[in-house]
């Protein structure tokens, strides 16, 4: 196993501060490491919280997901991590526009800003754990974030009815694509 302090010295020099080319990475799995990424976004290493924001920034630039597994990868190095979840939370929401015209933007807890739209997909998915649906937005390479609660809220303030395929969704405009939520239906009800 490698020494997770050592591992971030060598990926400080790789990273140089922007996204390395991960998906051309692809050296054999050499092993696995201690590394747990909770659901709620906290790195967790040999059971304790890594505290410090800037490595966990480090260790998620050279984050890669293969199906339904995860991995820190270098040209030379690949070792397998578990997430609970998705790896990032979306923690902040802003807004441009508005109805079918806005953008809405979003930062993770790790610092990636991504706008939805084409690129990045709003979709709503069952947490099996719970039970209950919850909103993901890919972020990069296949990695999403989970839209932390408080910010689905500010989120469903700016949903809207829009029609798709003759039934009625509830969802939200951004970047020039609707989102649905679901069926106007089944999310307003007349109790």
């Amino acid at each position: 196993m490698p020494d997770l302090m050592r591992y971030a010295a060598e990926l400080e020099n790789i990273a140089g501060g922007s996204l390395p080319p991960v998906e051309n990475w692809n050296p054999p799995v050499s092993g696995d490491i201690d590394l747990t990424i909770k659901s709620d976004g906290t790195w967790i290493h040999e059971g304790t919280a890594i505290t410090r924001a800037r490595l966990v920034r480090l260790f998620s630039t050279v984050l890669k997901r293969e199906g339904d597994k995860y991995f820190l990868v270098t040209p030379v190095e690949k070792l397998q991590i578990e997430v609970e979840d998705t790896p990032f939370v979306a923690v902040l929401m802003s807004r441009e526009g508005e109805g079918a015209l806005q953008t809405l933007t979003f930062t993770t807890n790790v610092g990636d800003k991504v706008a939805a739209g084409p690129e990045h997909r709003i979709e709503f998915r069952k947490i099996a754990e719970t039970g209950e649906y919850a909103p993901y937005i890919e972020v990069r390479r296949g990695l999403e974030a989970r839209i932390a609660r408080a910010v689905f809220y500010d989120l469903v303030s700016y949903c809207e009815p829009h029609e798709i395929d003759g039934e009625e969704m509830f969802g939200v405009w951004s970047g020039g694509m609707f989102f649905p939520f679901g069926p106007v239906s089944e999310i307003v009800r007349n109790d």
